[in-house]
């Protein structure tokens, strides 16, 4: 069995946002997004691929299609793919996502 500690895995950079990853399958990728204030993953697009953002620490504004809504944790949400997508961190608390992806992109 594979077990991480997401707590353990945590990693903060004052220049970007960090993604570290957490699993990776041929049918499956998982990262933990690490953003401090004012971070943000740019709006992009994954054609064959659906992604889910969960919340596990701080708020964040999460952009699906031209909808922006602001989660907290225990939140989840869906960006099919073909839809454009992207994390945002306005608040001066640190925000942590786990982050799903199937079936990874090839550029992932």
């Amino acid at each position: 069995m594979d077990i991480r500690t997401l707590i353990k895995a945590r990693r903060f950079s004052s220049e970007k946002m960090q993604k570290v990853g957490i699993f990776e399958t041929p049918r499956l990728f998982c990262d933990l997004y690490c953003l401090e204030f004012n971070q943000a993953q740019k709006t992009h697009i994954h054609d064959d691929s659906d992604k889910v953002y969960v919340a596990l620490e701080g708020r964040g504004t999460i952009r699906v299609g031209e909808e922006n809504e602001e989660i907290g944790p225990g939140q989840a949400v869906l960006a099919p793919a073909g839809e454009p997508h992207g994390v945002r961190n306005p608040n001066a608390e640190r925000l942590i996502l786990l982050v799903f992806i199937s079936p990874p992109p090839s550029h992932a």
